[in-house]
């Protein structure tokens, strides 16, 4: 099979019947072998029974739905999983992303011989209220993954078979799929400028809360990269750092009560020092870094449970 489109949504029945007719066409055009893949995350509207109706006239057509609303990157994982095509095409539901670019990008993955290929939506049909957080969020992704992206978070990208087994999805890390398959090693990374076109139905399901949980999920993604498999080399190096701050002020307390001794002045108590209390703060906070490094060796920083996702029915 040439190509899987996986298409991830939520609340989308205006737009499904148009957005597969497009796809149908631009495969049948260009003669590709496929397959759609919807996942409906527990839409609460008739998007699942459009997708039973479409499925029905075309063998083409899977489709996952859960029980509940679980996040656009479970419906890219249980995806992931089920896609068969040598290419592995995402886009949103909401028409937004043109099928139309579903051949150059295509072309970029099996002849230019990437990857992965993102989409960059250049000009933006948003408001400035989302442009402008969206540009921060991407500088800062840049400069934390050292890719060089202008849009992390496009949801047309194309993927090699390989990259999507070979990666794991979970909480909200699909902003940070090229993060993550690099981490994996695949590092033949580009980009294709995409058309955005303007939501035609309904409205936008991400709220500005996704900006701030954005942040935290790279510093984590960032963290687990760099210290994930050693979380000591973090832990217990300023954990040491501490420690040794502490010993020295200790030394200096010590030495400063020995010298008060020697002179026959026993007045300075050694509580009366501020050294005292670096000592005694670094020391402790030094311990507990430190055993926080060598608890985090000990035991696994992955649930084995944590992409475990109810699935109400499966075409």
């Amino acid at each position: 099979m040439d190509i899987s489109v996986v298409i991830p949504l939520y609340n989308e029945e205006e737009s499904l019947p148009e957005l597969y007719a497009w796809i149908k066409q631009v495969m049948e055009t260009n003669n590709y072998t496929y397959e759609v893949i919807f996942v409906d995350d527990g839409s609460t509207d008739n998007s699942w029974k459009i997708i039973e109706e479409l499925q029905e006239k075309n063998d083409q057509i899977k489709a996952i739905k859960f029980r509940r609303n679980y996040g656009k990157s479970p419906g890219l994982h249980c995806g992931f999983q089920r896609a068969e095509g040598d290419v592995i095409i995402t886009m949103d539901a909401d028409l937004q992303d043109s099928p139309d670019e579903i051949p150059e990008l295509y072309r970029m993955i099996t002849e230019d011989k990437y990857d992965l290929v993102s989409g960059w939506k250049k000009k933006r049909y948003d408001p400035i209220s989302k442009t402008i957080p969206t540009k921060l969020f991407n500088a800062t992704a840049r400069m934390f993954s050292g890719i060089r992206l202008h849009d992390f978070n496009c949801g047309l990208k194309a993927y090699k078979k390989e990259v999507i087994k070979n990666i794991e999805i979970y909480n909200d890390m699909h902003r940070y799929i090229p993060y993550l398959a690099k981490n994996a090693g695949f590092t033949q990374i580009g980009e294709k400028v995409v058309q955005h076109q303007a939501r035609k139905y309904g409205t936008t399901k991400f709220g500005m809360s996704r900006f701030v949980n954005g942040y935290l999920d790279l510093i984590t993604l960032w963290f687990t990269s760099k210290f994930g498999k050693k979380p000591m080399h973090f832990f217990g190096l300023w954990g040491s750092v501490m420690f040794l701050i502490g010993f020295i002020a200790l030394i200096i307390v010590l030495t400063a009560k020995l010298l008060s001794i020697i002179s026959g002045d026993l007045r300075p108590l050694v509580t009366n020092s501020p050294y005292f209390y670096i000592s005694l703060t670094g020391m402790i906070v030094g311990t507990q870094l430190f055993l926080a490094g060598f608890l985090g060796e000990l035991i696994s920083r992955n649930s084995p449970k944590r992409n475990i996702y109810k699935i109400e029915k499966e075409l």
